[in-house]
């Protein structure tokens, strides 16, 4: 982060005035539409009915009972939460005042502390171009000061290795053991393949993708001619945005890995909230807690979306 950047006392102290006090009033504290209990120990089997969760049927039980079970589970009243956060260069992109990394900072901060507060544990693992760091699930505001520090004074570095989510992945794997409510907050500007290890994961944990974007990596307007850097090879090229056929062009690889991302998600069985650097950031968690209400009703009444109507990715950062 930059220098300038406040620390994380005062930015913490500034979203829960500007942020989770609102948040508090339009939620009227109903998280659950934000955050749901999950139990842990395998309490009994019984058969399924129309309004139970398709996730929890066990499909061994089903195939030798020839009539579908599913797993009821005792009620775990503490959430565990983990963060796991890409702070590759790309994210470092920001065409007006934010940029990507300060959008996935203030998401943390508030989710964490909407966590927090009601005793919940969180744990964060830091990813830039390799596993940077990890921070064990704790509670407490102190615990939550500890991991904004640590978003902010991870390096922005100019150049890395090729950022590898399905490694990133497969590596937290390994670390977290325990079934987790688990966000991955990624631009997805990654080699591809990470939508398997995804997948593999959501069998055991309760996985939101969180996926930062910049308006201008949808369209480019027209600026003449400019340098235009990859910012997780480094390499540089001139384009003239003056042509309108480069500009379409750019438009529809957009369209294109929009539709790629889309496919991901979809493939992962993973629901995604979308989130610009112009975005408001009630708003975006308000979206969020929708976004789980639907979840929530498709889940037992057929069908699941994996992402938001009107959502936009992008080609490059």
């Amino acid at each position: 982060m930059s220098e300038s950047a406040p620390n994380p006392e005062a930015l913490l102290r500034r979203l829960e005035w500007t942020v989770i006090r609102r948040l508090d009033g339009l939620l009227q504290g109903d998280y659950r539409t934000l955050f749901r209990g999950f139990g842990l120990d395998l309490a009994d089997l019984r058969e399924y009915q129309p309004q139970d969760d398709v996730r929890y049927i066990d499909w061994n039980v089903t195939a030798r009972l020839q009539q579908p079970h599913v797993r009821e589970y005792y009620e775990d009243r503490e959430v565990t939460a983990w963060f796991l956060l890409d702070l590759s260069p790309s994210v470092d992109f920001g065409s007006f005042q934010v940029k990507k990394r300060e959008v996935l900072l203030q998401f943390v901060a508030v989710i964490a502390r909407l966590l927090t507060r009601h005793g919940n544990r969180v744990g964060a693992i830091l990813y830039n171009g390799s596993m940077e760091k990890v921070i064990p699930a704790r509670s407490g505001r102190k615990h939550l000061l500890h991991i904004i520090s640590a978003v902010q004074s991870s390096p922005e570095l100019a150049q890395a290795p090729e950022t590898n989510l399905e490694e990133f992945l497969r590596a937290s794997a390994q670390i977290i053991k325990r079934r987790a409510l688990m966000f991955v907050i990624s631009d997805f500007i990654s080699m591809p393949g990470w939508e398997r290890q995804m997948a593999l994961l959501n069998q055991r944990h309760e996985m939101i993708g969180i996926r930062l974007f910049d308006p201008l990596e949808l369209e480019l307007p027209d600026l003449g001619l400019l340098v235009v850097q990859d910012a997780e090879t480094g390499e540089q090229v001139f384009v003239d945005t003056h042509d309108r056929g480069f500009r379409v062009r750019f438009a529809r690889a957009a369209e294109r890995r929009e539709t790629e991302l889309r496919t991901a998600f979809v493939q992962a069985g993973v629901d995604v909230l979308e989130l610009s650097t112009t975005d408001d950031l009630v708003d975006a968690i308000l979206r969020f807690a929708d976004l789980r209400k639907q979840r929530s009703m498709l889940a037992t009444g057929g069908g699941s979306p994996s992402h938001l109507e009107g959502s936009h990715d992008v080609p490059v950062a």
